[in-house]
């Protein structure tokens, strides 16, 4: 799915920059992805790797990272459980569909009428199992993971959530179908959680901590803020013209908190070599970082340039330059 800020264009120049200081065999490592968003790095890593720690503060996160790192089993018998879901009527009194489309009267067109209710209907026979322990843990986000991507692919916005688009445009008119969710087997057990990474860093320990927080004031909270409502499913009164729910507001988003948290980070992290991936349009400065990591360890930096993430073409209009800079910066920590 897009995402602001993926790492899926960079993944393999970080795992090289990896290898160029750690070491080509990372077998015996223990590597975390703190800031996990949609898993990418981790699942890059997932199978060179003895264990991954994926976290992330968002619901969404946690839902596809439960699945794309710590399912590693064969799963037999799903294909039946993906067959059941694409037959469900659709249902007229759901919540995607009652606050998030145009033929319910909410005034919001996130998606089509007709694959809200199936969203619903989805959504809700995938809770009932799981209420009836037809499925267990592994099933469960493994179909709900998939739901989040496969409902991703219809909708009705420009890559982000933090508004819709007034005309259903050509994908999101397409009828949704769920379809299974990457899956990578493996003999090797992973942890995936949900916390602030401020307050995870002091009860995890490890050999790679890879850090790649908000570099900038907007909130993924608001911009993925659909994506939590599919995975969460919960009652709540949505605000506003676009139907936002109560949201996370990140320390690393915000200029006078984000150096004192990026320190608290690093100074706790328990974690040989930790690689840092920030933005040249970021809040902290390259010089700034810098400073703070070098206080901890030997530090040096890498640099890539490559296409900036737009939503669409007015996304970021002050903002000319269709390139931008990737900066890994590198420690390795003095561990006392």
């Amino acid at each position: 799915m897009n995402y602001i800020g993926s790492k899926s264009k960079l993944s393999s120049w970080i795992m090289q920059e990896v290898e160029n200081v750690v070491g080509k065999d990372l077998s015996d490592k223990v590597f975390c992805d703190i800031f996990a968003g949609t898993g990418i790095v981790g699942r890059t890593f997932k199978s060179r790797v003895k264990s991954v720690i994926s976290n992330d503060l968002e619901h969404y996160s946690y839902v596809l990272n439960r699945h794309y790192i710590a399912n590693t089993k064969a799963l037999p018998k799903s294909v039946e459980y993906f067959e059941a879901l694409n037959t469900l009527a659709p249902t007229e009194d759901g919540f995607i569909y009652t606050h998030y489309c145009m033929g319910s009267g909410s005034q919001r067109q996130y998606f089509s009428d007709e694959n809200g209710q199936k969203l619903d209907a989805m959504r809700a026979q995938i809770e009932e199992w799981k209420e009836q322990k037809a499925i267990d843990d592994d099933l469960y986000y493994f179909l709900l993971a998939s739901l989040v991507e496969s409902a991703d692919k219809v909708a009705n916005t420009a890559s982000v959530y933090g508004a819709f688009l007034k005309h259903i445009k050509k994908p999101a008119a397409k009828a949704l179908v769920i379809e299974p969710a990457d899956y990578e087997l493996g003999e090797n057990s992973h942890q995936v959680y949900q916390k602030d990474a401020n307050s995870l860093i002091n009860e995890i320990e490890g050999d790679i901590l890879y850090l790649d927080p908000p570099y900038n004031q907007r909130q993924y909270s608001a911009n993925y803020h659909i994506l939590n409502t599919i995975t969460r499913y919960d009652s709540f009164e949505p605000k506003g013209k676009t139907g936002l729910r109560e949201y996370n507001r990140s320390d690393y988003s915000k200029k006078r908190e984000v150096h004192e948290s990026f320190e608290y980070l690093i100074k706790h992290a328990k974690f040989e070599y930790i690689f840092l991936s920030y933005n040249n349009e970021g809040l902290m400065k390259e010089e700034e970082v810098e400073a703070i990591m070098s206080k901890y360890g030997s530090y040096s930096l890498s640099s890539k340039e490559y296409k900036r993430f737009k939503a669409d073409k007015t996304e970021n209009r002050n903002h000319k330059a269709d390139k931008t800079y990737e900066y890994l910066h590198i420690l390795k920590k003095n561990i006392s």
